[in-house]
Formats: structure tokens, C-alpha cells, sequence
């Protein structure tokens, strides 16, 4: 017999050929995305701002390894701690499973599998990285207790497993049902047959999954089934070859899972599957091709294009069914998807979905507006109404054909109706401002109305509105959004030169420190400092109120430059430069704010800075200073590195800054070719030409991702 060190060595070799040989394959831009960024946390309080308090990770990446095709319903990942973001930290040195849905928010991962050898309780197995490896639709990794390889690749809607047991005897599968990242009301598993095994989970939505393999079940244990510690273990006969689970899913029911699985897999091997994974990878991520920069830089650039193009959630089967928002099941002509992270993604991933996959985002606008029809209010998420910004932005880009009027009715529902999707807006609309009360010795955690925050965001979601009234005709309604878009100005202080909170009657909240920051005690997850500059329908307007531009900038300068308060401690606010904070979304447009007062090489400073030493930090390079949060932070790396950026997703333009790279070509949705070049040895911006002609400004039209064209980016 074998010895194991023989077996292992043999597995890993098998293992590596496959990887060759897949590589043989068309790999041009895959090869350069990294799977791990984003699975480490940053701890060094430098960065952090902080020094993290014993036991607490910080909220950094929180992205996932495992494989997932463009907006899929299945991502396949390992599972290293249940409960925390993504499931899989970096880390950690115990895999517990491989669960199928994913986003990197404390919830999903569904239905965990774990391959078992001679196994006793608790259920994991040792693993390390140096025998761990992954791409774009696919993973691997060796599993040092149970003497397993481990390898995942997937479709749309399944997930195909394929384990390479050591031991030829005692082989089984774990079904982990009574695990994810929700808490999980009830569970369910049956054998159909000597090769399948078919269930389903329910954190709250039921998750229906039909499995097969291409080996015979010789038993089906299950263990307090339904319950909180209950559990499934698939027994298998023995042999050889690797055993191979094809798991197709559905939120709809069992049956539809298993016809996903055979219209999405069927008799493919393994080997197909992954190749065909990893061309959709090589054709999406083709859209950008550059031309210099560094190699870090091209990794950094690819990773996160992947991880901008990972969410929304593809949510209908192969037969159009779906659960809609009233939990019917519903049939569609279009593919139905989970609402978008909006408060973190309008800002631009919503933009760059649309540049990229247009068809998704059409298809996201209708989902939108099919739960505002079951609900009576377009979808919001967590904080703001920015599904006025990101349908606005898409349909003013071109993405139009949907029911523009019955989705802007909705809109208007959102932005008048209380209650509805605006909390406070009664209040919004009377004072033109939200108040917060009066608290005594406030604190990061004090739960009140971000009063600051949402009056900053509903102007600009107002503002955002209008521009569809106005595409419309709706003259009355176009005039009135414009008037509320103004609304924060109320917040504006002139005294201490803040974004202030107010009390209901109208006096500024005392004491106040701007820098003290707050998850909704006026500000959301923020301080004064990093919403202050937040007006970015309507920057001339906002300069005025500081004075002007030389008050501006100074006041603009001090955000970059004020040392950030290791005491103010508020997880999810960190990674500073100064009081600008990168860890989380509020601030990220102030980095271009010079611009509109002519000093644009002083942005390009704060966004190298920020390009260079916020992402990919550390040992072995793979951390980021924040949470990704369904791939803002990475859709904000894209768009700066190739120098165009959203900094109204409205509006159908992009401020150019200065890209990291000497030429970048973009293949547009339209099939026309965007090509962005670097001339000049300095980082200092001096010109702009379009199609060889100097522009006024430094805003480019959508109209060249329409018909193609040249930006020169001339440097001095």
C-alpha cells in the first residue's frame, strides 16, 4: 500500500496538472486577478487609525476565494468562521465547509458541504495556503485532516464539487444544513436516489438545493434533523476515482434546482466547466486592456474589476420562475436579481455594472421595479434613497428600456410618501432638514435619525430624480426636486464651517466635535469632517457656502491633514488620511473635490496615495482598508486607475484624473473602442484632449463609451 506522504504527493501533483492544463487555456487577464485580496485584515494601527481593541477583527475586505461566474446565484467558497463577513478569513487555519451564496455581509452562505474522512466531531479540517489555489471560477485547497483535495468550480446557478479522498474506504459527504451566516429557522434533507440527495435550508427564504453524484449513497444519516445542532452525513461507497457532487440550487423549489442543474451542467465534466467558467472571466475582464503600470497595479486593477462584477445576485431559475418580494412564486422574461447595495454601490459600481454588463443592469431596473410594484416603493438599502441615482444614471446612459414611467411614478412614491422608503421625509419636506434630539453625552452608538447624512443624500437623490422628471417633460415635478436638492445647504453651519446636526427646532446640536464619529447620531458611520463635502450635484454651490474657493481648499486641505483620534473608535470607520476616511463610503468622492477650484494635481495627489498604499496591503499583499461591500471600493479602484471617474453617478459624464497606466483601451458595451492615454513623465495634470482637441473642464461625456473615441490625459 501507499504510504500517505506517496498518496497526498500524487493528489497534489494530479492537482497541479489540471491547473497546467487549464492554463494552457486563453488565460490573458484572468491570471492577473488574485481571489484572496480582500480576505486579510489590516491590523496595523497606522492604517487602521486605531489600535484594534483585543479580539476584534477588523472590517477590512470581508471578500470571499471561491468560485462565482458574473452575478451569479451560486458562489462556491470554503468556510472558515460562521458569522463573520465573508465566511473565509485569511487567517484562520480551519476550513468547517463550502457553502453556495455569498456577498461578504454577514449573511448567506448556504448549504455547507465538507468532504469527511474517518470523521469525529467537530466537524473542520486543517489546511494551509501554500496547498491552496484559486482563479475565477474555480478553487482548491488540500485538506490536511480528512486527506482530501478539495477542488470547486461552478455555473450560474450550480455548483460542481470534486473531492480526491486518500483512504479508498470510509468516504462521506457532510451536509451542514443547520449552519450559515443567518441563523437557520429549519432544514431539510432526503435521498431521491442512489446517486442524489435533494433539500433545503431556511435562514428566512427557503435556499432548495438538488445534489447528484457519481457515486452510489450507501447510507443517509441525518442527525436531529431541522434543528439548531442537527447535521446530514451522506455515506458513499468505496473506490478510487474522485467522488463528484453536482449541486444545482433554486429559491423557488427542489424541482427547479434540479433543473438548473440539468440545463446548467448535466454530463459536463469537471474540466468543461471550469474552462468554460474561466472564458466568461477571460471575455468580461477583456473590456479593459492596458498598456504599463506596474504588475501589482494590473493585479490590483483586474482583482477588482472581478470583485465589482460579483453582485447583485442572479435570484430566478433557468425556467424565468422566482420568489418575488410578497414571497409568490412569479415567472419573468427578464433574469430576476437581489437589490443592489445601494447605499454603498450608486456611487459608482452600479455605473461601472452598466459599462460593463448592460444587460444585467437593465435587468437589476426591472427587478427594482418589480419589487416596487409588490411594494408600493422602489427597493432602498441600509441608508438614503440611491435608487433615484442608480436607475437615473443607467437610463440617462442609454439603459432604457424598461417602463421608465411607471418606474419613475414609483420613484416619486419614494421621495413624497411617509411612511415608505424615506424615513423622516415629512419632516424633510416641511424644514428642508432632518433633526436629531437632544442627547445627552451622545455616544458612536446612540440611535437616532442621521439627520446630517440623510438631508445630504435625499438632496442629492432629489437631484437625481429631476434629472428624469426633466427627461420626461414633468416640468412641475422637475421644478420641485430641484428646489429640495438644495435642502443641504440647511445643514451647512457657518459658524464652526460643518455640516451641523439640528435639533426639531431649528438650533445646532451642542456640544459639538467634528471629529467624533457616529453609525446615525447625525452623521451615518461618519463625522462631520467626512460628510461635509458632500454636495456633488451641485459643487459651486457648496464652495459658496465655505467662502469660496481659497476657504474651500483650506478647509478641504485640513480634511487631509488633521490627524485622525486613535480614541474615537467606530468599527467600519478606519483607514485615514487625515480625517478622510477610505475604510467606508461617505467620503469617497472628497479626494476629486479639488477639481472644481482648479487644483486638480492636488487630488491626483490624495488618489495615488490612496491607489498605491490603501489596497493590496501588507504581507503577502492581499489586504484591503475596508469593507468591499458588494465591490464599491473595488469599482472605485477601477474607475480611478483608468482615470475616469463617476463623481455624479447621475449624471452621464466622468471627471479625468490621471491613470495609473501609459494607455488604457476599453471595448465598450456598444462595441466601439475607448482608448485613455498618459503623456507626460509627472503626476500633475495639464491638459485634457478629446479626440486630439483641448477641452474646457475636466469632464468627459458618456457619449464616448457610445461611439468610441481618444482621451489624452498630458501630464507637465
Amino acid at each position: 500500500m501507499k504510504s500517505f506522504m506517496q498518496l497526498s504527493g500524487a493528489l497534489l501533483l494530479a492537482a497541479v496538472s489540471v491547473n497546467v492544463s487549464v492554463a494552457q487555456q486563453k488565460t490573458q487577464y484572468t491570471r492577473y486577478v488574485n481571489t484572496f485580496i480582500g480576505t486579510l485584515a489590516v491590523t496595523d494601527p497606522k492604517i487602521l487609525g486605531y489600535e484594534p481593541p483585543k479580539d476584534w477583527r477588523p472590517w477590512s475586505g470581508l471578500t470571499f476565494p471561491g468560485s462565482s461566474l458574473p452575478n451569479a446565484m451560486v458562489q462556491l467558497s470554503p468556510m472558515t468562521k460562521y458569522g463573520s463577513g465573508a465566511g473565509y478569513e485569511y487567517e484562520d487555519d480551519t476550513i468547517l465547509g463550502f457553502t453556495h451564496t455569498n456577498k461578504g455581509h454577514w449573511n448567506l452562505c448556504n448549504i455547507p458541504l465538507l468532504p469527511l474522512s474517518g470523521a469525529g466531531k467537530p466537524f473542520g479540517s486543517k489546511f494551509s495556503h501554500q496547498k491552496e489555489h484559486a482563479s475565477p471560477g474555480y478553487y482548491q485547497v488540500y485538506l490536511d485532516d480528512y486527506k482530501v483535495n478539495v477542488e470547486l468550480t461552478s455555473t450560474l446557478r450550480c455548483g460542481y464539487h470534486r473531492y480526491q479522498y486518500a483512504q479508498n474506504k470510509d468516504r462521506q459527504v457532510l451536509f451542514d444544513l443547520a449552519k450559515a451566516n443567518n441563523r437557520i429557522r429549519d432544514w431539510k434533507i432526503e435521498q431521491v436516489n442512489d446517486h442524489a440527495i435533494q433539500g433545503w435550508q431556511q435562514p428566512g427564504e427557503r435556499v432548495y438545493f438538488y445534489a447528484e453524484l457519481n457515486t452510489p449513497i450507501t447510507k443517509l444519516d441525518k442527525v436531529e434533523e431541522g434543528q439548531h445542532a442537527g447535521y446530514a452525513i451522506v455515506h458513499l461507497a468505496d473506490g478510487g476515482k474522485p467522488v463528484e457532487v453536482k449541486i444545482g440550487i433554486s429559491y423557488v423549489s427542489t424541482a427547479n434546482a434540479k433543473e438548473n442543474l440539468e440545463k446548467e451542467i448535466n454530463n459536463k465534466s469537471f474540466e468543461t466547466v471550469r474552462n468554460e467558467a474561466n472564458q466568461v472571466w477571460e471575455k468580461t475582464l477583456s473590456a479593459i486592456q492596458l498598456k504599463g503600470g506596474t504588475e501589482k497595479q494590473k493585479t490590483m486593477l483586474y482583482s477588482s474589476l472581478y470583485r465589482s462584477l460579483l453582485w447583485p445576485a442572479l435570484r430566478s431559475d433557468v425556467n424565468g420562475e422566482y420568489t418575488d418580494a410578497k414571497r409568490n412564486v412569479v415567472k419573468a422574461d427578464f433574469n430576476y436579481y437581489t437589490e443592489p447595495s445601494l447605499w454603498d454601490t450608486y456611487r459608482n459600481k452600479d455605473v461601472l455594472l452598466g459599462l460593463i454588463s448592460p444587460d444585467v443592469a437593465l435587468d437589476v431596473i426591472k427587478s427594482m421595479k418589480d419589487v416596487g410594484e409588490k411594494t408600493g416603493f422602489i427597493p432602498t438599502f441600509f441608508h438614503g434613497d440611491h435608487g433615484a441615482s442608480s436607475i437615473a444614471g443607467a437610463y440617462l446612459r442609454g439603459i432604457d428600456n424598461f417602463d421608465i414611467e411607471a418606474t419613475y411614478k414609483l420613484l416619486l412614491r419614494n421621495a413624497n410618501i411617509e411612511p415608505g422608503a424615506r424615513a423622516h421625509i415629512r419632516e424633510y419636506i416641511e424644514k428642508g432638514y432632518i433633526s436629531d434630539p437632544d442627547v445627552p453625552n451622545p455616544h458612536v452608538e446612540t440611535k437616532a435619525a442621521a439627520g446630517v447624512s440623510k438631508t445630504l443624500e435625499y438632496s442629492y437623490d432629489d437631484y437625481s430624480l429631476a434629472q428624469i422628471a426633466k427627461k420626461l417633460g414633468d416640468t412641475a415635478n422637475y421644478r420641485i426636486l430641484m428646489a429640495r436638492s438644495k435642502n443641504y445647504r440647511n445643514m451647512f453651519d457657518p459658524g464652526t464651517r460643518f455640516m451641523r446636526g439640528r435639533l426639531a427646532d431649528g438650533s445646532w446640536i451642542t456640544p459639538f466635535n467634528p471629529q467624533y464619529p457616529y453609525y446615525e447620531y447625525m452623521y451615518r458611520e461618519a463625522n462631520a469632517w467626512q460628510v461635509s463635502f458632500f454636495a456633488p450635484h451641485d459643487m459651486p454651490g457648496l464652495i459658496s457656502l465655505y467662502g469660496g474657493p481659497a476657504a474651500f481648499e483650506s478647509k478641504l486641505d485640513s480634511l487631509f491633514t488633521l490627524p485622525w483620534n486613535p480614541k474615537y473608535i467606530a468599527r467600519n470607520v478606519e483607514s485615514f488620511v487625515g480625517q478622510y476616511c477610505h475604510g467606508n463610503q461617505p467620503d469617497h468622492e472628497a479626494p476629486f473635490s479639488y477639481y472644481f477650484i482648479n487644483k486638480p494635481e492636488k487630488s491626483q495627489k490624495i488618489i495615488d496615495t490612496i491607489l498605491n498604499t490603501l489596497y493590496g496591503i501588507g504581507n503577502p499583499g492581499i489586504a484591503l482598508c475596508g469593507m468591499d461591500d458588494a465591490g464599491e471600493m473595488s469599482a472605485w479602484y477601477v474607475l480611478s486607475a483608468v482615470g475616469l471617474y463617476t463623481f455624479s453617478a447621475t449624471d452621464p459624464e466622468y471627471l479625468v484624473t490621471v491613470p495609473l497606466f501609459d494607455e488604457v483601451k476599453w471595448r465598450t458595451n456598444t462595441g466601439k473602442l475607448l482608448t485613455i492615454t498618459h503623456k507626460g513623465k509627472s503626476r500633475d495634470l495639464k491638459d485634457i484632449k478629446v479626440n486630439g482637441k483641448p477641452i474646457r473642464g475636466y469632464f468627459v461625456s458618456h457619449d464616448l463609451f457610445k461611439n468610441g473615441g481618444n482621451i489624452e490625459v498630458v501630464t507637465k
